[in-house]
């Protein structure tokens, strides 16, 4: 290998480093969008932004004709978008009003314990270890759930009894819309269909929260959240996304999968740092304990499908 293809080879562990980074600090980022602006509006807002800017890149690089789909890939893209972006990332972004940013992230960690699950409820054969990782990961968010958000709040305007609960509620909607979109139709390019979910979910989440009585006053949003809203608008919609579909094209599933586990840590460390948030050792033991269990279930699948990675 020459010193030429040594950064070349490097180039997916750097996007996958981006992943880690850039998605564990969405939590902290909403944290200070909804110091001024409305959740549902700031939210939808941002994904439309980044759902068009999106769309004018794959225009520009693929050409219109990347956006070329069936009814069924068009389905799938519209309801991923309504279960990801609007369900998911909606009911988190509400939820951090309750809930530390840390506590968020270790709480959405249950994604791939919840996709365990829907695989099982549909004909998949689970394995023992996936099935013994399931059942840790359910102790350990009891134990988050029970504690609840008091003591770690770490400054959020609230530690409402809901917050954790409804954290939990997102999570389902977003391993449900990414179990969907694994065994349904979806375009040919990625960034194509990554374009209609945040189109369709922005423009959800804008109508439900105009719907519920929101309104955005630019005047009167703080700086700070003008900030952290066109970060999550430009970096995290376009490069976090772009990097995972580069890490996810030239490396291994179950590497780029140490995301799930990966994000929760930086969320934490980020919340704790920056923002000077606070955890109770009961919830430091519940955050470990699904983390040991998200860990267990990819390693479980990791080796279920060894022998067709391998090859």
């Amino acid at each position: 290998m020459t010193e030429v293809d040594q950064p070349r080879r490097n180039l997916p562990w750097i996007a996958l480093g981006v992943v880690y980074v850039l998605w564990g600090s969405t939590y902290l980022a909403n944290r200070y969008i909804i110091v001024s602006m409305p959740p549902l509006l700031a939210s939808g807002f941002r994904f439309m932004t980044g759902g068009v800017l999106l769309g004018l890149l794959v225009m520009v690089f693929a050409g219109p004709r990347a956006f070329g789909m069936s009814r069924a890939q068009f389905g799938t893209a519209a309801l991923s978008g309504l279960l990801l972006p609007a369900w998911g990332n909606g009911l988190v972004i509400v939820a951090q009003s309750q809930v530390a940013s840390g506590l968020t992230a270790l709480l959405i960690a249950s994604v791939p314990l919840y996709i365990a699950v829907l695989r099982a409820l549909t004909g998949d054969r689970p394995r023992r270890a996936t099935v013994l990782g399931v059942l840790v990961g359910a102790v350990g968010l009891a134990l988050l759930v029970l504690v609840g958000p008091s003591g770690g709040s770490g400054g959020v305007s609230g530690s409402a009894w809901w917050g954790p609960p409804l954290v939990l509620l997102a999570g389902a909607g977003w391993a449900t819309g990414t179990f969907a979109a694994s065994r349904m139709a979806v375009p040919a390019n990625p960034f194509a269909l990554a374009t209609v979910q945040q189109l369709i979910g922005g423009t959800t989440l804008v109508v439900v929260g105009t719907a519920v009585g929101e309104r955005l006053h630019p005047a009167a949003v703080a700086p700070v959240s003008w900030w952290a809203w066109l970060y999550m608008s430009l970096f995290v919609s376009l490069g976090a996304f772009s990097a995972y579909a580069y890490a996810l094209s030239t490396l291994p599933v179950s590497t780029v999968a140490t995301y799930a586990y990966v994000n929760p840590v930086i969320a934490v460390l980020l919340g704790v740092v920056v923002a000077g948030e606070r955890f109770s050792i009961m919830q430091l033991v519940g955050g470990a304990i699904v983390l040991l269990a998200v860990v267990m279930v990819i390693a479980a699948e990791r080796s279920a499908r060894a022998p067709v990675e391998c090859g």
